[in-house]
């Protein structure tokens, strides 16, 4: 994923079983500090979720959730795709 400071969110639902996942990709961090980030936002969420080559994954639908967190972070985000 090109790193151009925009952190897009979009829901995954191929392949997985119930409603899916919302990831997380283009978030500038380096690994460590990545994972700390998807514990915060898994807290934030009430769910699960995990750290994939460089993309957040949390279970459910959080889209909007994670926006207004992200945002409120400092970060640019566009919700992609379906």
């Amino acid at each position: 994923a090109e790193l151009d400071g925009i952190v897009r969110i979009r829901r995954e639902t191929s392949g997985r079983k119930g409603k899916g996942v919302t990831t997380i990709a283009g978030v500038p961090l380096p690994e460590a500090e990545l994972k700390a980030l998807a514990k915060q936002l898994k807290k934030v969420c009430g769910t699960g979720g995990a750290v994939k080559e460089g993309v957040i994954e949390i279970q459910g639908d959080h889209r909007d959730r994670l926006k207004t967190e992200l945002q409120a972070r400092g970060y640019t985000v566009k919700l992609a795709g379906g």
